[in-house]
């Protein structure tokens, strides 16, 4: 009988030591930041975010909110990079004034790169740099062969592994200039391999993609079907990581000034939002739902956050 009573305590007892670790785990929470674009549905100023307006949710739960900081005065660094397809055809020429006259209307605490989509790679001919016209100096025409890019999306995860500063504290955008075609893929597939390791790289470095539409050169950049592909795919990169897709119909637009002007007006409403989640053993992406109860305003957030162990989290 007692040696009975002994077999039972002795199962009990691992089981909670079995039980007890998971439970342990599970209270563990890591804090996250991510950075979201406060967008005024009827006027052109938005009013600012108040945290009580906002509802979070990362992996179908929900999460509180630590923080909610405007990205302005003493937060306001930015580093932008400016990836142009080395595809992209000539008359992009039109356009330079525009870009030109965009990185100039930047702000002091803004760093900016040019980078051209070369062989699958970002290529840069200069660092970022807060000098805007030091920065011009590498804006040029893109060699314009065809096919000399790869997929624009191997160059963007190229840029995402190889972010040209370690620099955690600035907000990091990036504003490809491209059709968006995947040559490997010329449909639109929403799971393709080399859009989702694009974005998946661009979670993981923080960064916001934005685009704007420039058809390439080459025969698979003069069929309808495969530019709205192109565009749809680019669309799908800027919802998740947060950003903003620009173009008109599957046609070069006549200017990009008013691209700009829209994208200038989002990263001066940009706010940092602190959340807790569950921690997890190991660094990984979960997906991330932000809810704004403001009827005058529309807030536009990742839907894929990166989440590190707790240990890591909360350096």
């Amino acid at each position: 009988m007692t040696s009975n009573r002994i077999f039972v305590a002795a199962t009990l007892l691992s089981l909670l030591a079995a039980v007890s670790p998971a439970l342990a785990q599970g209270g563990d929470t890591a804090t996250v930041q991510t950075v979201v674009t406060a967008v005024a549905k009827s006027k052109e100023n938005p009013a600012p975010l108040r945290r009580q307006d906002i509802e979070v949710q990362v992996g179908g739960r929900s999460a509180q909110i630590t923080d909610l900081v405007p990205l302005q005065g003493e937060k306001a660094g930015l580093e932008l990079v400016i990836l142009i397809d080395g595809s992209a055809r000539s008359s992009i020429g039109t356009q330079l004034r525009d870009i030109e006259l965009f990185v100039k209307s930047l702000p002091p605490t803004t760093a900016v790169g040019i980078a051209y989509m070369e062989n699958g790679r970002a290529a840069f001919s200069q660092p970022l740099t807060a000098d805007k016209i030091a920065a011009l100096k590498a804006l040029r025409l893109p060699a314009g062969s065809p096919g000399s890019t790869g997929s624009p999306y191997f160059c963007l995860s190229d840029l995402a592994k190889h972010w040209p500063s370690n620099n955690r504290e600035n907000r990091r955008e990036v504003v490809m200039i491209t059709d968006g075609v995947d040559p490997y893929n010329l449909r639109f597939d929403p799971d393709n391999p080399y859009v989702q390791a694009a974005i998946d790289d661009s979670v993981r470095a923080g960064i916001i993609v934005n685009s704007i539409y420039w058809q390439n050169r080459g025969r698979y950049d003069a069929n309808f079907y495969q530019n709205n592909a192109g565009e749809s795919l680019l669309d799908q990169v800027a919802q998740v990581t947060g950003g903003k897709a620009y173009w008109q119909g599957v046609g070069d637009p006549v200017s990009f000034a008013p691209f700009f002007d829209d994208l200038s007006h989002r990263l001066q409403n940009q706010y940092e939002l602190g959340f807790e989640a569950p921690a997890k053993s190991k660094p990984g992406i979960e997906n991330l739902k932000v809810r704004l109860n403001e009827p005058e305003v529309r807030i536009e957030a990742p839907q894929r956050v990166m989440v590190a162990p707790q240990a890591v989290a909360r350096q």
